[in-house]
Formats: structure tokens, C-alpha cells, sequence
């Protein structure tokens, strides 16, 4: 007998087979949903992190860090450029023409961001030459009225590369024959896609042309900057501009999108929280568990107090025997957890195909598929709380056993 005495019958009373059916069901029940609760809860904790780390790369990948702006238009954009770029804090710097307007191609209409760029700057601030299908920024040449738009606009009007399209402001010019709006016939120079809303409504040309277009006399509404921490983006840019001097403005990610980062943040807890209670009632299973088992076993409980067991001993018992379900249940939920939020997105990816429906679409949703980033922290959080939560429900089972009075339980022996 290597084995400690309590250790020992511990493991034998949860190997062995009851007469009493409905006891093992129970017993089985628990182990089962204590697993699906903490597999759930890795698999959606991992695809919250999916779409967080996508929107992050994806979004702020695409729209600026920070944002440098005057009045109206920067006559020193190009002071402002440099200036930024010696920032120890800045990583690159581009100007940016920006305006919002209608492109129409054949037949139909879509409201624009219209963005004036410099490609080879605009290429060091953000990923959009990582997801060009066709083409590249440096197919955008001053002068040539080109454009480069999305996917999902593209498929939406029937474009492809070489086709026409018109660029129409909302802005009216005073001509000879009467008030006309601003209009200018551009042609697809690229398509990009990214997977996300920014498919459907952005759109870049050479900055050169939008100042022609918007009539900015050659200046630039502002500068760009990637930073070296997103999270430190204002007070960078706010460095930056005290630096210049002089009167300028300054926005950052968090006023454009940090309401949505923000939002994912506090669902990804919520949702956290609700499923927990999932493991929680799994694991308090085990609590009718073992008072079934403890009231099963109250002659076996007495002959082992006649025997010289101690209280605490045949506590930690019973104890042994609702860890032994806990710590089960959770490693196999682990390991299930741990291979679904690997495997998630290549499954909905596959079950898309076979029903042919797309469950996020671009049109609706910024993430046209689901993502899935698997983070250790969350693991060892779900599973830790889902053993203490097992060790807790044996204590009061576990107490009550150790209450048994020989004497009473052997009477009617």
C-alpha cells in the first residue's frame, strides 16, 4: 500500500460500479457538462480575440494612427511631414487630400470616401498594398486620374480594372450654362480587398488629382502618422503637434473607431461571465453528486470510523472522489476548447461552402469570416476557475460524510 489510505478508496469509490444507476448518470452528467462548458468558453473567448486582433490589423491597418489638420488645408505639409517623421515615437508620415463623395459606374451609385495620397508614402502607413488583388499603388500617377477601389464596390458595380467610373462631389461649380456639380471621369487603376466594411466604401487616387478635384491649390488637409503603440496614439500626436507650433488639430484611432474596440472589449467580458455560469452549474453537479454518493456509502463511511478513521480523513475522501470528476472534466474540456478555437475558423469556413451561405458578410458585418486567436491567459483563467470551482462543491458533500455517527449508521446492520 504505497498509495495514501484516503487517495486510494478515493479513486475506488469513483471507479467502481454502483447499484445505483442513477447515481453514475449523474456522476457522468456533471464530467460532461463541466467539459462542454469550459470547451465553449475557450472557443468564444478565442474567437473574440479573432475579431479584435483582426479589426486591429485590419481596420487600424487601413485608417490612420493619428492625424495632424489645420484649419482647412496645411500650406506645410511637407515641414509637418518631416518633422513628425524625426519623432522618436513615429514610425512613418503621409499626406492625405480626404472628401466624401458619390462614384457612379454602370448604372448605379455609391457614396465614397475619396482619399488623396502620396504612394510612396502612403504605402509605409498603412496594409492596403498587402491586400491589393489587382494592380498596385504605384499604378496611381499624377495627372492620370486613376483609382483604386474595393472589392465589394467592385462587385457591387460591375468593375474591373480599365473601366470608367465617375467621381462626383458634393459641391457645386458655377459655369456658364448654370450651377453643375463637381465631377471628374476617373479609371480603375486596383482593387483591393481586406475583408472588412472598408471593401464597400473606400476608395484612393493620386493626391495630385484630388487636389485638382477638390481645388486645394496643391496643399493637403493634413498628415498621417503611424505610431510605434496604438495605445499611446493621442499622446504622441499631441507631442507632435506641440513640437510644430503654431495652430493645428489632432484626432487619433480612438475617437474614429474606439467605440468599437471599446464595445468588443466589454462583450468578450459579458459573454465571458455568462458562460462561466455554465461551468459553475456543471461543477456544483457535483455537489447532488456526492451527497447521493455519501448517502450510498454511510454504512461503508461507519465501518470506516469503527476502523479508526478520522473525520478528516474520510473528508478527503470524498473530496478525492469529486475532484477526480472536476479535474477530468476540465483537462478533456480543455483539450477540446483548445482544438475547437484552432480549428473553428476552417470549420465555419467549410460549413459555409457545404450549406452555401455566408454567415458574416462584407455588406453587414466588418469581418466577412471568423476569426479565431487562441490566447494561453484565457485558458489557464477558464480552466483554473473551472477546477476551483470542482474542489469547492466537494466541501460541503465531503462535510457531511465526515458527520456520519457510526453508531446511528450501523444500527439497522
Amino acid at each position: 500500500m504505497f498509495k495514501p489510505l484516503a487517495f486510494s478508496i478515493g479513486l475506488r469509490y469513483t471507479a467502481a460500479k454502483r447499484r445505483n444507476h442513477f447515481i453514475s448518470f449523474i456522476s457522468l452528467t456533471s464530467m460532461i457538462g463541466l467539459m462542454l462548458g469550459v470547451a465553449v468558453l475557450i472557443i468564444v473567448l478565442s474567437v473574440m480575440n479573432g475579431f479584435d486582433q483582426e479589426l486591429r490589423k485590419r481596420i487600424l491597418g487601413m485608417v490612420p494612427h493619428a492625424v495632424i489638420q489645420g484649419d482647412d488645408v496645411v500650406d506645410d505639409w511637407r515641414r509637418i511631414d518631416r518633422l513628425a517623421t524625426d519623432h522618436s515615437r513615429v514610425k512613418a508620415a503621409a499626406p492625405f487630400i480626404q472628401g466624401q463623395g458619390m462614384v457612379t459606374g454602370s448604372g448605379d451609385v455609391r457614396g465614397v470616401s475619396l482619399n488623396g495620397i502620396l504612394p510612396e508614402q502612403e504605402r509605409q502607413v498603412s496594409i492596403i498594398e498587402n491586400h491589393m488583388e489587382v494592380g498596385t499603388l504605384d499604378d496611381l500617377r499624377s495627372g492620370e486620374f486613376g483609382i483604386i477601389i474595393g472589392r465589394l464596390m467592385a462587385s457591387g458595380l460591375g468593375l474591373e480594372v480599365g473601366d470608367k467610373v465617375t467621381v462626383v462631389l458634393p459641391e457645386a461649380s458655377v459655369t456658364p450654362a448654370g450651377v453643375l456639380p463637381r465631377l471628374k471621369r476617373f479609371t480603375v487603376k486596383g482593387i483591393f480587398s481586406v475583408g472588412a466594411q472598408l471593401d464597400g466604401n473606400y476608395t484612393l487616387v493620386h493626391m495630385d488629382d484630388a487636389a485638382k478635384l477638390m481645388r486645394t491649390g496643391g496643399k493637403a488637409h493634413g498628415v498621417r502618422l503611424k505610431v510605434d503603440n496604438l495605445f499611446q496614439a493621442p499622446s504622441i500626436a499631441e507631442n507632435v503637434a506641440r513640437s510644430l507650433g503654431g495652430r493645428y488639430f489632432i484626432s487619433d484611432w480612438t475617437r474614429s473607431h474606439g467605440n468599437l474596440f471599446q464595445a468588443i472589449r466589454m462583450e468578450k467580458t459579458m459573454i465571458g461571465l455568462l458562460l462561466m455560469f455554465i461551468v459553475a452549474v456543471a461543477a456544483f453537479n457535483i455537489v447532488s453528486t456526492l451527497v447521493m454518493v455519501v448517502t450510498d456509502k454511510t454504512a461503508d463511511i461507519a465501518i470506516l470510523r469503527t476502523m479508526g478513521a478520522t473525520p478528516g480523513r474520510i473528508m478527503r475522501i470524498f473530496m478525492i472522489q469529486g475532484a477526480v470528476i472536476g479535474v477530468f472534466g476540465v483537462i478533456v474540456g480543455t483539450l477540446l476548447g483548445v482544438v475547437g478555437a484552432i480549428n473553428i475558423s476552417a470549420f465555419i469556413s467549410w460549413l459555409e461552402g457545404v450549406i452555401g451561405h455566408q454567415f458574416l458578410s462584407a455588406d453587414v458585418y466588418f469581418i466577412s469570416y471568423l476569426p479565431s486567436r487562441l490566447m494561453w491567459q484565457d485558458v489557464l483563467i477558464v480552466s483554473g476557475a473551472g477546477l476551483a470551482m470542482s474542489l469547492l462543491a466537494t466541501l460541503y458533500p465531503a462535510w457531511r460524510a465526515s458527520r456520519v455517527d457510526p453508531a446511528e449508521a450501523l444500527r439497522y446492520e
